[in-house]
């Protein structure tokens, strides 16, 4: 209970995707109404989908690897920004994670993507520059630095972006994380001041 009380926004947007992605799970035609699809995006004006295509994810494993992200980052985050700045950091990473794939992807009206990676990419960005040396494991096993981690992250997605026919929104992991940057920087303008010293008590 004291979870639910101490991170409310995090919370929160843990039920929402469980909900939603298992709805999604058992009616096809809910993933069709709300994922990423260029088409419609373009061709209808459905604005709505680069909000609710953040709630689906494709299986229970892709469900529980971002739930599980926002589990562990999204109460140190939501307790530095407060709930409020939380939630536009969270927002923001995401509508920058499905903008960026609408621009990158325009030409390819049948794509289609859905998952919270973007808003999930946002929450890595921001625990790169508030915590960079911050130790978290790859795969539960792997330690590496926060802020090498984001760094690493960003550059891999940049250059899988780049392929054609990719199974994985790679894209929208990109402008995720980019937008995480300028919002963290926007929310906490001292951060970056702070990353300076950190990285100059580290290796000056």
């Amino acid at each position: 209970m004291e979870f639910f009380t101490t991170s409310p926004v995090t919370s929160s947007l843990l039920l929402a995707n469980v909900i939603a992605s298992m709805i999604g799970f058992g009616a096809r035609e809910f993933i069709d109404q709300n994922s990423l699809w260029i088409r419609p995006i373009r061709e209808q004006h459905q604005w709505h989908r680069v909000l609710t295509s953040g709630f689906l994810h494709v299986n229970g494993m892709h469900l529980f690897v971002n739930m599980l992200t926002l589990f562990y980052f999204g109460p140190p985050l939501e307790h530095v920004f407060g709930s409020t700045g939380f939630a536009i950091l969270y927002f923001g990473a995401l509508l920058g994670g499905s903008l960026w794939e609408i621009v990158d992807k325009h030409n390819q009206p049948d794509y289609r993507a859905i998952g919270a990676s973007g808003a999930i990419s946002g929450l890595m960005s921001a625990v790169g520059i508030l915590f960079p040396f911050a130790t978290i494991y790859l795969m539960f096993a792997l330690p590496i630095w926060a802020g090498l981690y984001a760094v690493l992250f960003i550059v891999i997605s940049f250059i899988f972006s780049q392929r054609p026919n990719t199974m994985i929104a790679h894209g929208a992991h990109l402008g995720g994380a980019v937008a995480g940057i300028v919002l963290t920087l926007l929310l906490k303008p001292e951060a970056f001041g702070r990353l300076m010293d950190q990285i100059a008590q580290r290796f000056g």
